[in-house]
């Protein structure tokens, strides 16, 4: 894995402030790990609007440009739709990714289209809820889960993340 990838840089140059010293060492420290293939687990604290969901984008774009698809789960189907606007939002127009949603709510045909999209891999970072857990649910080459609140989800259903 590169350390920093194009589209990452990219977005950090149109970024409408500065990232921190402590964002840009987080975002580094966590993307050594990423690079090293050992698996991780790390928890970003910060108040809200410290920027976390940026430096998760950030990673996320990393994981993305070197081939691994990502997936940001929310513990609500609104979060996950402010998610699911917010990185689109953050990308711009002309970003060249696919990122889908998946919530339980969804119609029987937007979900087929966006499991397919997933199992797939044209699925580029997945946005989602509680909905990731189930059977029907494939990846394709899944290289990085940001999960957002996490202290919302149970250990067993982070666990069964991992496998």
């Amino acid at each position: 894995m590169q350390a920093q990838s194009l589209r990452a840089r990219s977005l950090i140059e149109r970024l409408p402030f500065e990232l921190t010293t402590a964002q840009r060492r987080v975002i580094r420290e966590i993307v050594a790990v990423m690079t090293s293939g050992t698996p991780m687990n790390r928890l970003l604290q910060g108040d809200v609007g410290s920027g976390k969901t940026v430096v998760a984008l950030l990673c996320m774009l990393n994981a993305v440009d070197n081939g691994y698809q990502t997936l940001l789960m929310a513990p609500t189907e609104i979060l996950a739709e402010q998610h699911y606007h917010g990185i689109d939002r953050l990308l711009g127009q002309d970003h060249g990714l696919s990122i889908v949603q998946l919530v339980g709510s969804q119609r029987k045909k937007a979900r087929a289209d966006v499991l397919e999209q997933i199992a797939s891999g044209s699925a580029n970072i997945v946005v989602s809820t509680h909905a990731l857990f189930e059977a029907d649910v494939v990846y394709s080459r899944l290289g990085l889960i940001v999960i957002d609140e996490q202290h919302r989800f149970g250990v067993a259903q982070r666990a069964e993340l991992l496998s």
